[in-house]
């Protein structure tokens, strides 16, 4: 897409792949061993909080983890440096910043974004481990530490983290509707500094996720206009990208301090429909499912479609072969109506008080947990049809053209966004 031959550092490519094998197998192994007393693996949740992943966890399973995290880290880490290396240094003459493809901004903004935030999720990860193991009281109160610190530490990597998930979709997005439509991308410099925009925006926004830990009304006032302006590129994107616009709409009322205050409801078996009324009452909150329906909306409707979307899109770029488009648009209309059967009703359950992170829930909840149940089952039977169109794509061999979406695809090769080419080029053509 710009022109290198190579990555600027290639065997740094190699060793950022390969730490990802040894990631996992760690992560696996923190399964099959001791983590809370008479339980194997991580129990303490994705978001490992102190204390519950110190003293509430004595056994080695955090521990796997928390080297899992190490490695996978080093790797993003080590990627984004060959990335923005290569991006900065390695494009064609006459390809400026403002003349790459989109996709290519998506993929500088998100390394970037992997280069500020993960050595803090590192430093987080490290306390924990000598805060388990060498006696250092970090997050302990008994030692002087605040287990809120190790929340700041968290959020500040995990709300860019979001942006690292959903960024690429942006950029990969902008090059499919180009391309499909034959035109070049309609504010073109706009998208492009939008994500720039959002990923700046995204690190001094980081304890929205934590209203409820007892900072001061100025403080979360801040955060809460902070939010808010984080949305303003946020919507740019979403409008642009035709995407499916609710878990961006929903998130507004998650920006709100007032709005995502957390009131538990009590909530027990065999609940009825006054008891559930009550609960609503009492819960309009972030504890609540409605905040699960709004964060899988954006990344499920979002990140993941856009990430199949590259797939067929670039598919017959990377392996020579065209799949069957019958079987592509027959797993894109099963995922589609999969997890929007699976999210919306979640949507509806959490206005009516049903808390998130509890596998239980009172009888009157049973209706639309049993449609979200059969959204998933759609949804997988989807990715089994992907899997089939994979294997069939390479059993058939159906060879594909060096320009596999038609002559007037073409025309847009050297401007803003296009299939890659399928040979390497020294100077950029001229762009009138």
């Amino acid at each position: 897409m710009i022109g290198a031959p190579d990555m600027a550092f290639p065997r740094m490519n190699n060793i950022s792949f390969w730490l990802l094998p040894a990631s996992f197998a760690l992560l696996l192994t923190s399964m099959f061993v001791e983590g809370e007393p008479g339980a194997n693996g991580v129990g303490a949740g994705w978001t490992i909080y102190a204390p519950l992943s110190t003293t509430g966890h004595p056994g080695p399973a955090v521990d796997f983890a928390i080297l899992s995290l190490h490695l996978a880290g080093a790797s993003s880490i080590l990627g984004a440096i060959n990335f923005i290396t290569t991006i900065f240094n390695m494009r064609a003459p006459g390809m400026t910043l403002h003349k790459m493809p989109l996709f290519v901004w998506s993929q500088l903004v998100t390394v970037f974004l992997i280069l500020l935030a993960m050595p803090v999720l590192a430093g987080g990860i490290t306390m924990l481990l000598t805060d388990r193991n060498f006696g250092t009281t970090f997050f302990s109160p008994d030692g002087g530490g605040d287990p809120l610190l190790f929340q700041h530490l968290f959020w500040f990597f995990g709300h860019p983290e979001v942006y690292i998930l959903i960024v690429p979709g942006f950029g990969m997005t902008s090059q499919i509707i180009s391309t499909f439509s034959k035109k070049p991308v309609f504010g073109y410099l706009g998208m492009a500094y939008a994500m720039v925009a959002i990923g700046g925006i995204g690190f001094v926004v980081w304890a929205h996720h934590m209203y409820v830990v007892g900072m001061s009304t100025t403080v979360q006032a801040y955060f809460n206009r902070r939010n808010h302006g984080d949305r303003g590129p946020d919507r740019r994107e979403g409008v642009f990208l035709d995407r499916d616009d609710v878990g961006w709409l929903d998130r507004i009322p998650r920006a709100h301090a007032v709005g995502d205050r957390i009131h538990l409801p009590v909530h027990g078996r065999g609940c009825d429909r006054r008891r559930a009324r009550q609960c609503r009452r009492r819960s309009r909150t972030a504890c609540d499912l409605y905040v699960v329906a709004h964060f899988h909306y954006v990344l499920s409707l979002g990140a993941v479609f856009t990430i199949f979307a590259g797939w067929y899109y670039w598919f017959p770029k990377i392996s020579g072969y065209m799949y069957n488009e019958t079987l592509g648009k027959l797993h894109f209309w099963l995922t589609f109506v999969g997890v929007n059967i699976v999210f919306f009703p979640q949507h509806f359950l959490g206005m009516a008080g049903m808390p998130r992170r509890i596998a239980d829930y009172p009888d009157a909840y049973a209706g639309w947990n049993l449609v979200s149940s059969y959204g998933a089952y759609i949804s997988t039977l989807g990715l089994f049809v992907f899997l089939i169109g994979l294997a069939e794509a390479f059993i058939r061999k159906r060879k594909a053209a060096d320009n596999p979406w038609g002559p007037g695809a073409t025309t847009l090769e050297w401007t803003l966004s296009s299939p890659p080419p399928f040979h390497q080029f020294e100077v950029l053509p001229l762009i009138k």
